[in-house]
């Protein structure tokens, strides 16, 4: 039998800690905007970690190449800005289900994935833009409202940025630790082990609309896209049908425990598939297989996570969410704005989306890709 190196060990260590303790306060947030209970918001956690966890050292171990995963973070973040459909958090499931289902079709159809491809560039970033921009505002605004808490964490993420930003947001997230237990402590939950809450989905046109086919097109377009362009541009051909399958069958089985949706990594993937995980190129997908285990280690203890979050001060995972988000709102703003011909379509998608408006039930996610897309068509029937 074959032991992963001890090189491939560490790096999966640093690719969880990255992957998980950067990006869970907005799967809370999202799962809560979705009206999850406490004890579904745990479970969805749990599940989230496990699924991608479970996924990466499959396809990994599979394929042989270093294919990390994660959950959809710009996904779960359109989630954190929109209403709670008309069903409550068994329609979002329901929409969590479909838009895994669309995934699974992109992939085993590759006309779907075609179309999936086919939204514009510019638009794409506009949208996630549009839905980023409100959870980036709150760590400023925090710092008006609860500035013991912004500024520790703020200092903290912008000291460290400056010296390795890779490591910036879970310096932020020990900096809001300390802050948690200083005071007076955790109340520790019941057991330590999470437990799982299925939930019965439900399904509507209006979440299909304005839920499941924006989370399809955002995680598509700024996750699975990019995941497979960093393995191609480390020498790994990827392969879409598979890969595609496999993160969209970990979503269908998932959401049911309400985990949102499961996708390919970008920045984790680049740390696996780098020079710096181990110098034999045929042996870096060890690091996204340990990676994998690590994820599932600590969903496993998602309830002892989300007690130390609910223990946090006021305003301590919006800022913390809002500083994660930060560069990929930037870099999204500068690809939607970036092209003369498409940027006032993409403005339109931007502010649209933005605006938050709800018009038939469809969310501004919704509308501001259509109104954008018109501008964008008519801007290009020359």
């Amino acid at each position: 039998m074959n032991f992963p190196p001890l090189q491939t060990v560490s790096t999966g260590l640093v690719v969880a800690i990255v992957g998980f303790f950067s990006s869970f306060p907005i799967v809370l947030q999202g799962l809560t905007a979705m009206g999850a209970t406490e004890a579904q918001a745990s479970s969805g956690l749990m599940a989230s970690a496990l699924a991608m966890g479970l996924t990466a050292i499959v396809i990994s171990l599979v394929t042989r190449q270093p294919s990390s995963v994660a959950w959809s973070t710009p996904g779960v973040a359109f989630l954190a800005v929109s209403a709670a459909p008309a069903g409550g958090f068994p329609e979002a499931v329901g929409a969590f289900l479909l838009a895994g289902a669309l995934t699974v079709l992109a992939g085993l159809f590759r006309p779907l994935r075609r179309l999936a491809a086919e939204v514009p560039l510019p638009l794409a970033h506009a949208l996630l833009a549009g839905v980023l921009i409100t959870i980036c505002a709150q760590p400023f605004l925090a710092l008006a409202s609860a500035p013991y808490t912004a500024l520790p964490i703020l200092l903290t993420w912008f000291i460290t940025s400056q010296i390795s930003r890779l490591f910036a947001v879970p310096a932020a997230v020990l900096m809001a630790l300390a802050l948690t237990l200083f005071p007076a402590g955790v109340a520790l939950p019941e057991s330590l082990l999470t437990q799982p809450e299925l939930v019965t989905p439900a399904f509507s046109i209006a979440s299909t609309l304005g839920l499941a086919l924006p989370l399809f097109i955002i995680t598509m377009a700024t996750q699975n896209s990019p995941g497979m362009a960093v393995l191609r541009g480390e020498g790994y051909p990827p392969r879409p049908a598979f890969f595609l399958s496999a993160v969209g069958i970990a979503s269908i089985l998932s959401a049911p425990f309400g985990a949102a949706q499961t996708c390919l990594a970008a920045i984790t993937s680049s740390l696996c598939a780098g020079n710096d995980s181990h110098p034999d190129k045929a042996l870096r997908f060890w690091s996204a297989v340990m990676g994998g285990i690590y994820y599932c280690i600590f969903g496993l203890f998602a309830a002892l996570i989300i007690a130390v979050a609910q223990a946090a001060p006021p305003q301590t995972l919006e800022t913390l969410a809002g500083i994660a988000l930060l560069g990929v709102f930037a870099n999204s703003a500068s690809i939607a704005l970036s092209e003369v011909k498409s940027r006032e379509a993409a403005a339109i998608t931007f502010l649209t989306t933005a605006s938050g408006v709800s018009i038939l039930g469809l969310s501004g996610a919704v509308w501001g890709l259509a109104l954008g897309g018109i501008a964008y068509f008519i801007a290009h029937r020359h």
